[in-house]
């Protein structure tokens, strides 16, 4: 089963210029998959109606729709009870990078180095940051996949925004843990950096992240936003 979900847009989407967003869901049987469509569903939908013109407060009042019909749906449905996702969020303008994220997947930029804009809301990712473990440690520890915040996980949500300045060649890369569990930044920037056409670069990825075990299912979303404006997903 796939709970993993994604969209992508390069062009308008209500006020935004473009968008992308990747969910990987959460709960028993086909919770899981439910929770991260409905999000992005239910996202999508809200920026489309938004006439805000701020990319983080139509991102913020998106994903605080979401977390509202996550919790409503979980409550009418057995069955998707105590269902939710993460979701990461991200749109340009101009040369202006907005991001918001809830869990564990991730947003990367990847240029001159490869940097990690989104911060994981988990379990194991806390204790590094009040450094109580390595974060090597962090990589294999049993309870690396606990997630401390997500989309439906509770009446109020706290969101991560992140604006970040664009530069020529840049990449941005938004992934679910299927890939990050399994290769070491430095390895996804070595695969990034070798391959110079998109769908390359996404393919040796999800090769790299299955011959290393493939353990979960592996999303990833791949845009360079100043070069042809290419955006490749897989």
């Amino acid at each position: 089963m796939n709970q993993d979900y994604m969209y992508t847009s390069e062009t308008p989407v209500g006020n935004l210029p473009n968008l992308f967003i990747l969910a990987d869901g959460m709960g028993g049987h086909n919770a899981g998959d439910y929770a991260s469509r409905y999000t992005v569903e239910v996202i999508v939908d809200s920026v489309r109606k938004n006439s805000e013109c701020s990319p983080a407060a139509v991102i913020r009042a998106a994903i605080q729709q979401a977390n509202r019909a996550v919790m409503k749906k979980a409550r009418t449905d057995i069955d998707l009870e105590g269902m939710g996702t993460t979701v990461v969020v991200a749109t340009v303008q101009g040369q202006e990078l907005c991001a918001a994220n809830v869990g564990d997947s991730r947003l990367y930029l990847a240029g001159d180095d490869f940097r990690q804009i989104t911060k994981d809301h988990s379990y194991v990712q806390e204790m590094v940051r009040r450094g109580e473990i390595s974060p090597e440690a962090a990589r294999v520890h049993p309870d690396r996949n606990i997630i401390t915040r997500a989309v439906g996980g509770g009446p109020e949500i706290e969101v991560d925004f992140f604006e970040v300045s664009l530069e020529e060649g840049d990449q941005i890369l938004m992934c679910s843990d299927g890939l990050t569990d399994m290769l070491e930044d430095e390895e996804i920037f070595e695969i990034i950096n070798e391959k110079k056409v998109v769908q390359e670069a996404i393919d040796e990825l999800i090769d790299a992240a299955n011959d290393y075990g493939g353990n979960d299912n592996i999303t990833i979303i791949l845009t360079q936003p100043f070069s042809s404006g290419e955006v490749k997903i897989c």
